[in-house]
């Protein structure tokens, strides 16, 4: 048989799959990936038919939950290609959310990708298409963190004051800021931009 055809008979021996694992955060029902190939595997086999997954992309960042547990978050696009016995194929692009306080939030987005995967081409039976994963995390908010000048810039503008005359004390009054390693990016370019229309202090001393 072609994909197409095996598709269709690998559907038609899958039954629906019920909400049977348990969120053990907030108590709620859910499809987990193991009932899924539990449901789906005696039918690939008997139609000879097999996945191959592929990343195509994946990106990472660090968030916290309220309690300041420091959490990865992986989102992943995959390609699952359906191979049937005479070589033919179908693909499925899917998108797979995961997050993790150790090393397996990667893991959890491609299971998350592959359960859905399966869903949408085999048209599994469910009662709804709502599933979050079995573990929540309660988020809070991205800080934003200002850039603060680095040290090439810190250089320059230690020129320019020793240029100008200026001190390290009424510059940071000047910017409001208590230490030159608190300036930020934004802070420095506008002090660099006033502090290089002001004299040197030898002309000002010859003014005086």
């Amino acid at each position: 048989m072609n994909i197409f055809e095996s598709i269709n008979k690998v559907m038609s021996e899958i039954g629906a799959i019920g909400k049977n694992s348990k969120n053990q955060t907030q108590g709620f029902m859910y499809r987990g990936i193991d009932a899924v190939m539990n449901a789906i595997n005696p039918a690939l086999t008997k139609y000879k038919v097999f996945v191959v997954p592929e990343v195509i992309e994946q990106t990472r960042e660090e968030r916290t939950n309220k309690k300041e547990t420091t959490l990865i978050y992986s989102i992943v696009k995959v390609k699952y290609t359906f191979y049937a016995e005479d070589g033919s194929s179908v693909s499925a692009t899917v998108i797979g959310e995961g997050m993790d306080s150790g090393d397996k939030a990667t893991n959890k987005a491609m299971s998350i990708a592959f359960k859905y995967a399966c869903f949408q081409v085999f048209c599994i039976p469910t009662e709804e298409m709502v599933d979050p994963d079995a573990e929540c995390h309660e988020v809070a908010p991205k800080k934003y963190t200002a850039k603060t000048i680095t040290s090439e810039e810190r250089v320059a503008l230690l020129k320019e004051m020793t240029r100008t005359g200026m001190s390290t004390e009424e510059l940071l009054k000047w910017a409001k800021v208590d230490s030159l390693d608190n300036l930020t990016t934004a802070q420095y370019e506008k002090t660099m931009s006033q502090l290089k229309t002001f004299p040197t202090k030898d002309d000002i001393q010859k003014q005086n």
